[in-house]
Formats: C-alpha cells, sequence, structure tokens
C-alpha cells in the first residue's frame, strides 16, 4: 500500500490497545481526535479496538492471544497503546508480554522520542524559549539490558549472585545510528550525537563506538558527535539547546527521555513511536497506567494525541498530523489543559478541544482550539 498515493483508498486497520488505568481515558480521546482527522482529511482509517488489558488477562489467563503477533505483522497498518499496568497483576506479566512481546516480536528496532518545547511556561528550566528544546532521542529498542538474560545462584541467602547481561549486536547497532542520521538529513537537522558509558563498559560499548564511526564517514554534512551518558544528562540541563538528534541504547535512552519528557511539560506531554520502517510499528505515550486516578478526569491526554500524530506522519499523512500537533501547541499556549500543567479542563474536555480544532481545519480556520468563552 502505498498511503501518499491518492488512488489508494485500501483501509489502514489500526489496532488500539487502551490497556489499564488511564490508558483507557487518554485512548478514548486520542481516538476522538483521530476520527475528526479522518474525516477532515478524508482517511482511510479503520480503528479496531482489542479488549487486553488485566481484566481480560485475569479471567483468562491469556495476554497475547496466539497468533498475534503474525496478524499484526499481515494484516495491520499500526498499534496504538495507551498504557499498561494493573496492582492486580504484581508481576506485571500481561503488560510485559504485551507490550514488550510486541517490540521484541514485530522487532521494532527504533523507539523514537522527540522532545519539543511548546510554551516555554511548561519547561523547568528558566529562561528557556521554545526554540531551545527540539531534541530527538533514537533509542534503540529490541537489545540492550532488556532482553532479560541473565539468573540468580544461591538466590535468598547471604551468598546469593545476582547476573544480568546486555546484548549488542553488530546488526541491531547500526541499524540505530543509520536510522538516526537518516532521519537528521531527512529533516534538515545538523547533528547526530551517540551516547554511551564505553569508558566503563568496555566491550558492548566498544562496539556502539566503532560502529558510530564507520557509519558517521557515510553521513559528511551531519556534524557527528559523542557524549558519555553522565555528560549528557548534565547538558540536558544545562544547555538543552545544543542538542539536536540523539542515538543510544535501550537502558540510557529510557532514561534520558524521561530527563527530556520534564523540560517540555511533563510524562503527559510525551509522545513516542516504536518503528520499524516499512513494517506494522506501534505508537504509545509514555506516561503509566496511574491506577488511581484512572476514570477521574484528570489524565492529560496530549501525549496520546501527540503520538496519533506521529502515527499519522508515518502512514504518510503529514499534513493531518501536523495539523494535530499545531491543535495540541496552541491549547498549551492558551493554557487550555488537565491540572498537572495549571489548566482546569478534564481529560474529554481535552479531547473535545482538539477534536473541535482539527475539525474546524477542513474550512481553513487555523489549527488551534478556540479561546474559552469564543
Amino acid at each position: 500500500m502505498n498511503p501518499t498515493d491518492p488512488r489508494d483508498r485500501r483501509p489502514q486497520r489500526i489496532a488500539l490497545l487502551p490497556g489499564d488505568g488511564i490508558g483507557k481515558d487518554v485512548t478514548a480521546e486520542a481516538v476522538k481526535v483521530l476520527e475528526a482527522a479522518a474525516e477532515t482529511f478524508d482517511l482511510p482509517l479503520e480503528l479496531v479496538q482489542l479488549p487486553w488489558d488485566a481484566d481480560r488477562y485475569l479471567a483468562t489467563g491469556e495476554t497475547l492471544p496466539p497468533g498475534a503477533l503474525e496478524d499484526f505483522r499481515d494484516n495491520w497498518s499500526a498499534v496504538f497503546i495507551g498504557a499498561y499496568g494493573d496492582p492486580r497483576v504484581p508481576d506485571m506479566k500481561h503488560a510485559a508480554d504485551i507490550l514488550l512481546g510486541i517490540r521484541f516480536g514485530l522487532d521494532l528496532y527504533i523507539n523514537l522520542r522527540p522532545i519539543k518545547l511548546y510554551d516555554a511556561r511548561y519547561c523547568p528550566l528558566k529562561e528557556r524559549r521554545e526554540r531551545d528544546i527540539d531534541i530527538v532521542v533514537f533509542r534503540e529498542n529490541t537489545e540492550g539490558a532488556y532482553v532479560n538474560i541473565g539468573g540468580n545462584f544461591k538466590r535468598g541467602t547471604a551468598d546469593e549472585v545476582a547476573l544480568q547481561d546486555e546484548i549488542h549486536t553488530r546488526k541491531g547497532v547500526e541499524r540505530i545510528l543509520r536510522a538516526a542520521f537518516d532521519y537528521a538529513v531527512a529533516h534538515g537537522r545538523r547533528e547526530v550525537l551517540m551516547s554511551d558509558k564505553s569508558n566503563v563498559m568496555r566491550y558492548g560499548h566498544d562496539l556502539w563506538q566503532r560502529c558510530f564511526r564507520e557509519v558517521a564517514a557515510s553521513y559528511p554534512q551531519i556534524e557527528a558527535r559523542h557524549m558519555f551518558v553522565d555528560a549528557l544528562a548534565m547538558q540536558l540541563v544545562l544547555h538543552p539547546e545544543k542538542l539536536d538528534v540523539i542515538v543510544t541504547n535501550n537502558m540510557f535512552g529510557d532514561i534520558i527521555t524521561d530527563l527530556g519528557a520534564a523540560l517540555q511539560g511533563g510524562l503527559g506531554v510525551a509522545a513516542s513511536a516504536n518503528l520499524h520502517p516499512g513494517r506494522t510499528s506501534m505508537f504509545e505515550p509514555v506516561h503509566g497506567s496511574a491506577p488511581k486516578y484512572a476514570g477521574t478526569g484528570r489524565a492529560n491526554p496530549v501525549g496520546a494525541v501527540l503520538s496519533t500524530a506521529l502515527m499519522l506522519d508515518t502512514l504518510g499523512h503529514a499534513e493531518a498530523a501536523r495539523t494535530l500537533e499545531e491543535a495540541v501547541a496552541e491549547s498549551l499556549r492558551q493554557r487550555q489543559t488537565t491540572p498537572d500543567l495549571g489548566g482546569s479542563l478534564t481529560t474529554a474536555q481535552v479531547g473535545d478541544l482538539l477534536a473541535g480544532a482539527v475539525s474546524r481545519a477542513a474550512a481553513g480556520a487555523p489549527a488551534g482550539p478556540r479561546p474559552a468563552g469564543a
């Protein structure tokens, strides 16, 4: 399928997995905005909700149904996930099987995390402007410390030994590095910075060092820079304006992107994409399920809506994606937000506001929400 060809009207099937807690709340609003975008821009989207959550797991013992990954790979254009986690499942088996199962099973090796400040008032750093924070992080998503290789010897005794292994392959490292450089070229970015801890982790991160030098040589138009991850964490706070495209391993990417989210207003604003170019990919806000806030109307749906914008862009609907992003940006500028950002709107009210803004774009009106009372 070629989503950019207006003659191709085959439906793009999107699997919706709201998950648990506030995942259900924010997904409902993301769907509301997606449906407005589909109508406004005449998009061939088919949204199908799948009831794979903690309730279903506790009732049936099943997480991912048999054949689910093959079905996603062959019959769906994208997967959208709300958030997973339920205190009734202490080991979070259902969350791990579904979320990590899809990432690893579909080989979604790119975790793309934009860190963009839409309004300076939401940044905890003093004297920062919107243009100072516009960073894109490429986190390797299928290797590193998250492969669950290790074990315990003499568990529960005073002599217990715990081993947790990282795995880095040349194939895995090279492809995430190339993805970062390709993005920089395609989006007019000036620099790719690779971050590791090779001064201590001498084997796995030495592979990152060697691959980075080799891959960077193929992109002479892009400046290639290296920084140890502790120094990068410091620079994210001191000089975020000096950072552009960052590429790093699974664990470090997990940590620095949450720090980056704080710079843009918190996890409620943060979006992500789990990608394998040319294949079915997965999109999700990065916050947790926060069960105690479920159904209270306090959950911020902006991260979910921005994740759907990433999905639309990946599916070839760039204009719709830009409209969603501008609607979010304008709502933040007008302080039409949930309480976590100082506003007084409920989760559903923010969804209504953004869906309305997207619908008005059909008449050539500005994408942003109308001020209260307008």
